[in-house]
């Protein structure tokens, strides 16, 4: 491993890990509200892309770092778009 490599996987592992608190977040809440759809679809064709980018050069950190972070975002995802059950009324 060189290098670049090296720095790539720093890279992936701090931007990836800044997924972390913002998935924590909205388990806890159990809400994504507060997060833009237009955001979600935009960056996860944009992560997915990557993912394809990085097979192509064999790109073992543009590879990992997409493929987690599009696993944290489908988590946010699915909160987000995910059918909750009506409330009960109370009488």
């Amino acid at each position: 491993m060189n290098a670049f490599e090296i720095a790539g996987l720093v890279a992936a592992t701090l931007t990836t890990g800044s997924f972390v608190p913002q998935v924590m977040h909205t388990l806890q809440r159990r809400s994504a509200d507060d997060i833009s759809s237009l955001w979600l679809v935009l960056f996860g064709t944009g992560i997915m892309l990557w993912f394809v980018y990085g097979l192509w050069l064999n790109s073992l950190p543009v590879i990992l770092a997409n493929a987690i972070t599009f696993l944290l975002l489908t988590v946010i995802a699915w909160i987000k778009f995910a059918p909750r059950p009506a409330a009960e009324e109370t009488a």
